[in-house]
């Protein structure tokens, strides 16, 4: 059975505006500011997990301690 030409028309006009809105989302997460800025708070997020925060203290600790030594000798 053929469609009738508004309900044709209809459709792409309902498909061109979902394709715009897509286009809109696309362009907003691939902006450079909201990339870095989402980035940024994800590496806050991670760095403020105990167990990474803790490591990261005793990794720096140990590497401290080593210059030291290594400037006392």
């Amino acid at each position: 059975m053929a469609r009738d030409t508004d309900s044709i028309e209809r459709d792409i006009e309902s498909a061109r505006n979902q394709l715009a809105g897509t286009l809109d989302e696309l362009a907003l997460r691939a902006n450079p500011k909201r990339v870095v800025e989402n980035t940024k708070q994800t590496l806050i997020a991670k760095l403020n997990q105990p167990a990474v925060k803790y490591g990261l203290i005793a990794a720096g600790t140990v590497i401290g301690l080593l210059v030291v030594r290594k400037v006392l000798r």
